[in-house]
This record gives C-alpha cells, structure tokens and sequence, in this order.
C-alpha cells in the first residue's frame, strides 16, 4: 500500500510518500515541499498552487491513501484559519482523485513514530530518518509529512492484523454451520 502524507501549511506544504511492503516493511518512496510565494501572492493563488502541486504529487506516485496532519488551535486565529485553507485544499486534490483521506492530530503522529505524544520536532525528524533508514535528514515540512505517512502505516498494519482476527471465527462458524448442513464430514 502507497500512502501519501501531508503536512499542510500555507507557505511550505511538505509531502511524503512510503510504501508498504507485503512483508510489513515500511520503505521512503520520496518527500518534499509544495512552496509557495507567501505573502507576495494572494491567498487564492497561494491555495491554487498547493492543490496544483498536491495533484501533481498524487499523479507522479500514485498513493493509495492519503493522511493529513489536523489542524491544532494556534494562539493566533489568523494562522489557524490559513492553515486549516491549506489543509482544505489538500484534502481536496486528495479527494478529487478519488483517494480516501484519514486525519491525525500531532499528538497521534508524534505517538506513532517517536513514542511520546509530546516529543519534539527534532526527536520526530530523527526517528523519521531512523524509520525509513534515509542517508540524511529531511526537511522539517517533509519530515512532518513523512510522520504522518509513517502514523497512517502503522494503524493501516494494525487494523489489517485485527481484521485477520476477527475475520477467522467468521471462518471456522461457515465451516461449522457445513459441518451441521452435511456438506463437510467433522474429523472425529
């Protein structure tokens, strides 16, 4: 499974897409950033150009999933609502190419990869590079934007392993309903 994380932001939206392996391993596939030119552009040109440079990721490497960091209540209302227009227009080329989005507060991503909800930024950076096994650190956005890639595997594995639990006892009552129905004969 190839999921695509974001870290949404309305001057820098950092990307990172991993892989899931069928053994379970998590492998880098690419990360960056979706720059803009800040306060010298309006704020719809600012929009425009992360759900441009998000559809672009998504049709360059072709995600599966999508997991995008929520936005957590600033002291300064004005980021708040820029960044939560960032993620919006994240969410969007996410959605307009058919992909599913899940989101994640900081304190899931952090607990996901570092261990501690409320580790720091360069405790995620460095368990990011450690994770993935990458030659040298990413960027802060992408770092975060691999983080929560990172979170996205790690509950997709989990709730795979569930779902293989609580499908088996699905199983063995069909096999013991035609045990009952004579279309199988019982060991004994």
């Amino acid at each position: 499974m190839r999921i695509l994380g974001i870290d949404p932001g309305s001057r820098f939206t950092g990307f990172g897409v991993v892989n899931i392996l069928s053994s379970g391993k998590i492998t880098y596939i690419a990360s960056g950033c979706v720059r803009t030119k800040g306060a010298a552009e309006s704020l719809a040109a600012r929009l425009q150009v992360i759900y441009q440079g998000v559809s672009e990721v998504i049709a360059t490497y072709k995600p599966e999933a999508v997991a995008v960091e929520k936005v957590f209540m600033a002291k300064n209302a004005d980021s708040a609502l820029k960044l939560g227009q960032a993620r919006a227009a994240a969410i969007l080329a996410a959605s307009n190419h058919g992909l599913d989005v899940s989101e994640y507060t900081a304190l899931q991503i952090k607990r996901a990869v570092v261990g501690r909800g409320h580790a720091q930024k360069d405790q995620v950076k460095h368990m990011v590079k450690v994770l993935l096994q990458l030659s040298g650190t990413p960027q802060a956005d992408a770092a975060d934007a691999l983080a929560c890639a990172l979170c996205h595997a790690h509950r997709a594995h989990t709730e795979r392993a569930a779902g293989a639990l609580v499908r088996r006892p699905r199983r063995l009552r069909a096999l013991g309903a035609a045990v009952e129905a004579g279309r199988l004969k019982a060991a004994r």
